[in-house]
């Protein structure tokens, strides 16, 4: 018998399965790396289950993914200070575009970003003096305020059920112990104010960067994203082009968007304040403006500052009053403002949202708080962009026809009891 029926012979033993890899192959190709005798040689194994294969595949790619993630971190840790200062641009940037691009319609661009830049340094600059002047004007009343709203407190303590009673010496010898504290670790509290200085000087760098950086990004940014895309090959700068555009859309309007809905709940809570007349109500709206950047802890916080003010100043029923005042400004904010301000520009679900923030909290606190949640509102718009997905399955036929054979066969069982 000939080699070639031999070759047919043995493919014919073999299961259609282990063949199928050799489809179309000639017998030279068959024969390489002992492919006619051994079919896991050409990436077969008829060993391994089906199910076991595909998970491996899976498992490998996986790894793959978060090993760049992590890569990723790892180097953004080693630039942190840059990668804080293009972020800080990057938002800059993207609140100040609309003010620019209505100032290019009477004058020069580059003119139009130097005056909006000024502009909002002066703002901001002024809102900071008026918090400093109010908070020295209002300090030493405050001061006695709250010492009387702290034996009011020690008071109902003691009135209550639980008849908790803390004196004077308690106050006196817990001062004392703090004083003790501090003369025993006065050489880590001088090291912890260097690098405190040293943080001071990081945050003054990262403005000045990001200040620098906000003024091309206004003035030049459609050129530069230009210039990118036409350094990538031709084949991927539809997609990269598709990509950054919805990237920055989704990321300027939900920076937009939070700050909007930040100054309007800033706002509603000085009117709050100024009503129950709690004492520096305009740093503790700032306070709040400034918390409604960190999606779902910000808020909580700065209300409770705000409660121990007003507790402190007017008492527990006012301190209550500011509570519920500033939950229903919560509750204003995530059913109708954020809606309305933000659209569909950022599409997450809140459970999204809060493993985000969890995550990012975990990971860098304080700073990946603020910016998990447009990271991952831009990842997933570019994901959901240039997907290729089936069209969604209906199975509410099929659950009505389930539904309906479990309804037969509780009647019968029910005419067989009978």
């Amino acid at each position: 018998m000939s080699d070639r029926d031999e070759t047919g012979a043995i493919e014919t033993e073999r299961p259609k399965a282990s063949v199928r890899h050799l489809a179309g192959a000639g017998p030279a190709a068959k024969k390489v790396a002992g492919a006619r005798r051994n079919p896991s040689a050409v990436g077969y194994e008829e060993a391994t289950p089906q199910w076991l294969r595909v998970v491996a595949g899976w498992s490998w790619r996986m790894l793959v993914i978060v090993a760049a993630v992590a890569l990723v971190f790892w180097a953004t840790t080693r630039v942190l200070l840059l990668f804080i200062a293009v972020f800080l641009a990057l938002v800059f940037t993207a609140v100040l575009r609309p003010v620019v691009n209505a100032l290019n319609r009477v004058m020069p661009r580059a003119l139009a970003t130097a005056l909006s830049i000024v502009l909002s340094i002066a703002v901001i600059a002024g809102l900071f003096t008026y918090i400093g002047l109010s908070v020295a004007g209002q300090w030493e009343s405050l001061g006695h305020q709250f010492n009387d709203g702290i034996t009011a407190l020690l008071q109902l303590l003691e009135d209550s059920p639980l008849h908790l009673t803390v004196t004077n010496a308690d106050v006196q010898g817990w001062l004392q112990q703090a004083q003790e504290w501090i003369s025993a670790n006065s050489s880590t509290i001088a090291s912890q104010a260097l690098i405190s200085a040293g943080s001071v000087a990081q945050v003054f760098t990262a403005l000045a960067l990001a200040t620098f950086h906000t003024v091309f990004f206004l003035t030049r940014g459609t050129e530069m994203w230009t210039w990118f895309l036409n350094q990538l090959p031709m084949r991927m700068r539809t997609s990269w082009h598709t990509g950054g555009g919805i990237a920055w859309y989704t990321f300027s309007g939900y920076t937009r968007g939070t700050f909007i809905v930040a100054a309007a709940d800033g706002v509603l809570a000085a009117i709050i304040l100024l009503i129950l007349q709690v004492p520096l109500a305009a740093p503790l709206s700032v306070l709040v403006f400034i918390g409604a950047f960190i999606p779902l802890i910000g808020a909580p916080l700065a209300m409770v500052v705000a409660m121990v003010v007003a507790l402190a100043a007017n008492g527990p029923i006012t301190a209550v009053l500011v509570g519920v005042g500033i939950a229903l400004v919560g509750q204003f904010e995530g059913h109708i403002l954020t809606p309305l301000v933000m659209g569909k520009q950022v599409s997450l679900h809140p459970v999204a949202v809060a493993i985000s923030v969890t995550a990012g909290t975990l990971v860098a606190g304080i700073l990946g708080a603020v910016i998990s949640v447009p990271i991952v509102a831009v990842a997933w718009a570019v994901f959901a962009r240039l997907r290729r997905i089936d069209p969604p399955t209906d199975f509410s036929d099929e659950l009505l026809d389930q539904d309906e054979g479990d309804e037969g066969d509780e009647g019968d069982e029910g005419d067989e009891k009978s």
